[in-house]
């Protein structure tokens, strides 16, 4: 059966009239959220602190600058948006500006202002609806990794080695350099697996962010200078699986990020008390009604800033 040609133009072009109003609205939503965010999220036009990220990786891989000035801020973008406003919000990010949204437990989907997509601790539950570019992937139990990653996946990054050992991953996917350190990680009867994780640095639009995975250990002096300069942490605040809270405040303090994003808070009770644990350090907590944010260096909270995305699948 064929369907009449008139009838398929005027379906197709009401279909790009009703993108382009898409589009448009959440242009005009993103920047009224922009001017609001400061009273949104607590966060002040206060002039950014100098930071760099130490960039370690030597050959074709390294970076062409170094001593980069990487201050980091948040601002609000939209509310669990559905796929098509995902589309939308990946083609409208500016070139100093990252999409995070959290997707649940420990898998975040990071889009890059030329529109990488990565999904970390991609598994068969938590994993965004379009296939990312790239994933990765950790050990420690099968939400935090899958046997089947979608095979239009680039770059599927194992967190571990097979054969035994570490791993080291150093790539760039077009505006985004990838690099990882390995670290150990707790398997289901509480035993330790060498290797068996890795801290995940993102670096792009002069930002540094860095998944945590299923840490279980402090980090050591080495660790910490492995990292460098990290912006934004997604930290497991379980308190059980992972770090016990005393643990997981010494590594904070260690790496300084200037905003922690919990994450892997599937035991009852455990993101209320990670948060009171926080205020009671020092830092700022910042409630988000939204799963979906926009991180940029043109904002900087004026403290230590607990950001609290909920989960809004993928």
């Amino acid at each position: 059966m064929v369907r009449d040609s008139s009838e398929s133009h005027r379906r197709s072009a009401s279909l790009r009239q009703a993108a382009g109003q898409l589009h448009a609205a959440w242009r005009q939503l993103r920047s009224s959220l922009w001017r609001a965010a400061p009273l949104l999220a607590g966060l002040s036009l206060a002039t950014p602190a100098a930071a760099s990220c130490q960039l370690i990786a030597s050959g074709p891989q390294a970076p062409q600058t170094s001593g980069w000035v990487l201050p980091s801020g948040i601002k609000v973008a939209s509310a669990s948006p559905d796929l098509a406003l995902q589309l939308a919000q990946a083609a409208s990010l500016a070139q100093d500006e990252v999409g995070l949204r959290y997707i649940g437990h420990s898998t975040f989907e990071i889009t890059s202002p030329k529109g990488v997509r990565i999904a970390t601790d991609y598994n068969d539950r938590e994993k965004p609806a379009l296939p990312p570019r790239v994933a990765t992937m950790n050990n420690a139990h099968s939400t935090h990794f899958t046997l089947n990653p979608d095979p239009s996946i680039e770059h599927v990054l194992t967190g571990w080695n097979p054969e035994g050992g570490p791993i080291h991953h150093d790539i760039r996917v077009e505006d985004v350099r990838i690099r990882n350190l390995p670290t150990n990680a707790r398997g289901w009867d509480g035993e330790t697996r060498a290797f068996g994780n890795s801290i995940f640095i993102f670096e792009l639009a002069d930002l540094c962010i860095a998944h945590l995975g299923h840490l279980h250990h402090q980090l050591t002096p080495d660790d910490l200078a492995t990292l460098g300069r990290i912006d934004v942490v997604l930290a497991p605040v379980d308190n059980a699986a992972t770090l016990r809270l005393d643990s997981l405040m010494a590594v904070l303090d260690g790496i300084k990020p200037t905003v922690v994003v919990p994450m892997h808070f599937h035991f009852t009770g455990a993101l209320e008390r990670f948060l009171a644990r926080a205020a009671s350090d020092g830092w700022a907590v910042t409630p988000y009604p939204t799963s979906s944010a926009v991180l940029s260096r043109k904002l900087q909270p004026e403290q230590r800033t607990v950001m609290v995305m909920m989960p809004g699948g993928g």
